[in-house]
């Protein structure tokens, strides 16, 4: 007999990454699963990896749609009947979990892909996400973190007991990340001889892109043939565009925007940089690693569970532009230490982040909670 997951999720990219890796690496024959999701989803990508999608609106922000959204998940919840019902992010979190209140024989799990509190927002925000997922924890069987950062950070606020969390690490599919080309310089305009610094993600705060900015104005004037790659896109788009233009490295620079398929780009980096000002694990990090490129991070969260300074990469300060030139310029100039920066990410990246890993213990804690 099957056992049937109904997945519930609201968030897109990341997410949809990290379940379309997961479903395609489970046992299907052991296990059914159902998922519903946002508008913001492309439920095409799942096909004939999972039984069945349903997509129906959902929205990041909580408004009075977020009722109507609980009643729909609800009767989609005693349609399915399914075993364990699995809720993916903050607001698939709350959605799901508001939805299976009262339903019987249902085991709940719960997955915050990186807690709400800990991202840069305002101390009510805050207060509001803690006083949220420390409600509905109590109607959780299982709350799944992503590192070992995020589970200090929800004992640390009380969110639920010890017992209660299980760390899976996040996990990325080496083989095929290993098998892609480097898209051609030339349609980027990238120069054949440029250095590449690039990194990966929203153009977002979280991810500094000021800093970047502002680490590659200190780079170039070191570096003349450098050359900077945004891959990604995001809200502060145009404000990164105008301070790349005033910090006059505009003419050497270029943002993708949205990438499905990010590794042919990281194919080209010569440095790769993650300079996050809040991280609940950065699963780039272990993209860089199987691609085999050197790796600049900031020493923050879950990161220092990635890399591990002077071993796999060089970790600097949050939103030190100096410290993030003087490691690139500290790869650059020592081949011997990005050989040995390359060789420990391979050995690493296949230790501890792959994929089928991943799947492999979120099967056993199905089981184990069925039986």
């Amino acid at each position: 007999m099957k056992i049937k997951i109904l997945h519930i999720t609201q968030s897109s990219f990341g997410v949809r990454k990290y379940l379309f890796m997961l479903f395609s690496n489970m046992n299907r024959l052991d296990f059914q699963q159902i998922l519903i999701c946002s508008q913001e989803h492309d439920i095409d990508i799942y096909s004939g990896i999972i039984d069945e999608a349903k997509q129906m609106e959902m929205n990041r922000e909580i408004s009075l749609n977020d009722i109507s959204a609980v009643r729909k998940i609800r009767r989609l919840i005693k349609s399915y009947n399914p075993d364990i019902i699995y809720c993916h992010s903050s607001k698939g979190g709350a959605l799901g979990r508001l939805a299976s209140l009262g339903i019987k024989n249902t085991k709940i799990i719960y997955n915050p892909h990186g807690w709400a509190f800990n991202m840069d927002c305002s101390k009510l925000k805050r207060k509001l996400y803690v006083f949220i997922e420390r409600f509905l924890s109590k109607f959780t069987e299982r709350i799944i973190v992503i590192s070992e950062a995020e589970k200090k950070s929800s004992l640390h606020r009380k969110i639920c007991k010890e017992e209660k969390l299980t760390v899976i690490y996040n996990g990325i599919d080496i083989n095929k990340i290993q098998q892609t080309s480097a898209i051609d310089r030339i349609s980027l305009g990238i120069p054949q001889d440029a250095f590449v610094i690039g990194t990966v993600g929203r153009i977002s705060k979280q991810k500094s892109p000021d800093i970047f900015i502002k680490a590659a104005q200190l780079i170039k004037k070191q570096i003349p043939e450098a050359y900077f790659i945004i891959v990604g896109d995001g809200e502060l788009r145009i404000e990164i565009e105008k301070l790349a233009t005033e910090y006059q490295i505009f003419d050497s620079l270029t943002i993708t925007g949205w990438i499905e398929d990010v590794n042919p780009y990281i194919r080209l980096f010569d440095v790769a940089l993650l300079l996050s000002r809040w991280e609940g694990f950065g699963l780039v990090l272990a993209e860089y690693m199987a691609i085999g490129k050197p790796i600049v991070a900031t020493e923050i969260d879950a990161i220092p569970e990635l890399i591990t300074n002077n071993e796999n990469g060089l970790l600097v300060p949050v939103e030190d532009p100096v410290e993030v030139c003087n490691a690139v310029l500290k790869i650059k100039s020592n081949f011997q230490l990005k050989d040995h920066f390359i060789q420990e990410g391979l050995r690493i990246v296949k230790e501890k982040f792959d994929i089928k890993r991943v799947a492999i213990e979120h099967e056993k804690l199905f089981q184990q909670l069925i039986n």
